[in-house]
């Protein structure tokens, strides 16, 4: 691989567990505020993402090469709402989704396939992702005030996440 495109997995394998950083955020939002379930659904991903900067690290050491750790930014640990913090969540997701593209289109022009095929997984998987915030954004958007609602949907989403 080259150094451009060993750099670049290894920026995006920090990317990865910042998104992690990003979800426990998240997770102790909801619990400060007494969403449970909420707070267990951005625990799940918090733990999701740092699998996904795990697959990276390894395929990295399988290759060959060097995993490097940087640092990071804080992530937002103040949110408006819960719908906010989905809300932000989703826009990581496309944020995380670009970033793949990024990577692919790396590989590809370096017809590094290999590493193409080894995205392939991340892509699919943001495509579940984007969704998922999307459809969880949508449902909290009707809800809107409805305290009562919110409640139910705090139970489900947390029983979700167990499941």
């Amino acid at each position: 691989m080259s150094p451009t495109l060993v750099e670049a997995l290894n920026e995006q394998m920090n990317f990865e567990f910042y998104s992690s950083h990003v979800y426990l955020a998240m997770a102790s939002y909801c619990e400060s505020q007494d969403y449970d379930g909420f707070a267990k659904f951005f625990f799940g991903h918090a733990d999701e993402e740092r699998e996904h900067g795990m697959k990276i690290y390894q395929y990295l050491q399988d290759r060959g090469e060097q995993a490097i750790f940087t640092g990071f930014e804080n992530p937002n640990n103040m949110y408006e709402s819960v719908l906010d913090a989905c809300e932000q969540a989703l826009e990581h997701e496309k944020v995380v989704t670009s970033r793949f593209y990024n990577l692919s289109e790396i590989a590809d022009s370096e017809k590094e396939y290999t590493t193409t095929t080894f995205l392939k997984w991340f892509l699919t998987e943001q495509v579940e992702e984007e969704s998922l915030f999307e459809s969880v954004v949508q449902k909290l958007r009707r809800i809107k005030d409805d305290e009562g609602a919110l409640f139910v949907y705090d139970m489900k989403i947390g029983k979700e996440e167990t499941e």
